[in-house]
């Protein structure tokens, strides 16, 4: 695994991370909350927001300023469109304990996708799994992409981070002072490389906290022979919803039909049944 000691400096950590304790809120319908340790003391707390058993589902990284249960509103939307949404948090963040740091971000991020791989076999949700990262939440989910890409169909990245250090810089970071490299950075760049899954990448025009720029780079470095970039025209980096609306959730649907063949069997039973008069 790469080192993330330079990133790891708490004068680094305090401008990347903003963790937000709560209180868990009451569960929307068909939600569950699980809670998973990812080492002795140290337990993360996630919510599923279920629609169905066969649904695909999204494991979801979030981003830096967002707790899992901030999506109780959302959830029940990626439900409607057809997908079953699985919110992790961060150490320190919802009801998570620890402090978050880059080295655990990570190394959680493998436990978390085990133990939630576990959990969907043992509740007989069949249906096909994606990574899917938000912002800050797009690392974790490149990193786990490049290790298990025979168990996913699909990753899928909204207002994503290609390169680190212009990032570090709008918040407010000074890398040369830090004598801090783009290698010492999370290398989403490097790592989009080798991931050959299907990948599908979502950001805002208006973006101004990770410009549009750096969604088109994610794109271009991909080494998935299937994907796709959609820009939301007038969408900043914390509107992509509002400003989508329905259509973010239906083209996020659309990548997923498409990569599990959904969309295809409907073309054939479609043509099948013009063709018997069905």
């Amino acid at each position: 695994m790469q080192e993330y000691s330079k990133l790891d400096q708490p004068a680094v950590l305090s401008s990347i991370f903003y963790p937000r304790s709560s209180e868990r809120t009451p569960l929307p319908p068909g939600a569950a909350d699980v809670e998973i340790e990812t080492e002795p003391g140290i337990t993360i707390g996630c919510r599923f927001y279920i629609r169905d058993p066969k649904a695909p589902n999204i494991l979801f990284f979030h981003g830096n300023g967002e707790i899992a249960t901030d999506y109780d509103e959302i959830g029940p939307l990626y439900n409607e469109a057809g997908m079953n949404l699985l919110m992790t948090d961060y150490r320190g963040y919802g009801w998570s304990s620890g402090r978050p740091t880059v080295t655990n971000m990570f190394t959680d991020a493998e436990v978390l996708f085990q133990e939630i791989k576990n959990w969907l076999s043992y509740s007989n949700h069949t249906g096909p799994l994606f990574f899917m990262g938000r912002s800050l939440g797009s690392a974790p989910a490149i990193d786990l992409a490049t290790r298990h890409a025979d168990a996913i169909k699909g990753l899928i990245l909204e207002s994503a981070i290609a390169d680190t250090l212009p990032l570090a810089r709008t918040l407010g970071i000074d890398p040369e002072r830090m004598r801090i490299t783009e290698e010492d950075g999370f290398n989403n760049l490097k790592k989009i490389e080798s991931i050959k899954t299907a990948t599908f990448i979502l950001h805002g025009a208006r973006d101004e906290l990770i410009p549009a720029d750096q969604a088109e780079k994610l794109q271009s470095y991909s080494g998935a022979k299937s994907k796709e970039f959609v820009v939301i025209p007038g969408a900043e980096h914390n509107t992509m919803i509002t400003i989508g609306g329905k259509l973010y959730f239906q083209t996020i649907k659309q990548f997923i039909d498409k990569v599990t063949g959904v969309t295809n069997w409907r073309r054939r039973r479609k043509k099948t049944s013009l063709r018997t008069g069905e």
